[in-house]
């Protein structure tokens, strides 16, 4: 489990071309402890204290298993995917460019083209274990309209992962708290021998995002 104890909060005054919004962000990752960590540990972005919490819980990057990574960039998931399971095991895709990891084989590509399918499935020599996505579009603060965009793209990302997954393997994906449409949800325990939701430590508490894990999947 992760778990970090936050520090003497920084207050940060609105520039004269700084939006209040702006300086609400800025003053939000100032005082993010996972934000302060990531950097002290040289992580990519507090996002990797995420896939650690959650593959501790659900065991799903073993050595030698093959990961495929959905919207990659910036690299924090492959990250910890290449550490775990071991150099060359791990795929990377993102429409944004990611500096290199060691040990990982990427391509800037949007996940939907055929292409896409492919350079995973050479770049693993064959089907994936584990499929990650940590992919989430541009809020709108409109939650309505956020909750709709999220939802297209784990849609999305689920009809991707079912096409390069092995029998058996696992699907993680981002999605806004309260879980998956009924439809998606239901889709997934066809395919899935357990689909659960888990909200690691590490998501802000006033976030909606939460993730859904897939696990044992049945072609």
């Amino acid at each position: 489990m992760v778990s970090i104890t936050n520090r003497t909060k920084v207050k940060v005054k609105t520039a004269k071309y700084r939006s209040k919004s702006s300086t609400k962000w800025l003053q939000r990752q100032l005082n993010d402890p996972f934000v302060k960590k990531a950097h002290e540990l040289g992580y990519r972005s507090r996002a990797t204290f995420k896939i650690i919490e959650i593959d501790d819980k659900f065991h799903l990057f073993k050595q030698g298993k093959k990961v495929a990574d959905i919207g990659s960039a910036p690299g924090g998931w492959s990250d910890i995917a290449v550490k775990r399971v071991g150099k060359g095991n791990v795929a990377a895709i993102d429409i944004l460019e990611m500096k290199p990891i060691d040990g990982v084989k990427f391509k800037q590509v949007d996940f939907n083209l055929d292409e896409a399918k492919e350079f995973l499935i050479q770049a693993l020599n064959g089907k994936a274990d584990v499929v990650i996505s940590d992919i989430a579009p541009n809020t709108t603060g409109n939650q309505s309209v956020d909750h709709l965009q999220i939802m297209a793209l784990v849609e999305q990302a689920y009809y991707f992962a079912i096409e390069v997954l092995k029998t058996g393997g696992s699907f993680v994906a981002k999605v806004r708290q309260g879980g998956t449409e009924a439809s998606l949800l239901s889709e997934m325990k066809k395919h899935f021998s357990t689909v659960k939701h888990f909200k690691p430590n590490s998501s802000r508490k006033e976030s909606a995002e939460t993730y859904v894990i897939a696990q044992g999947f049945k072609e």
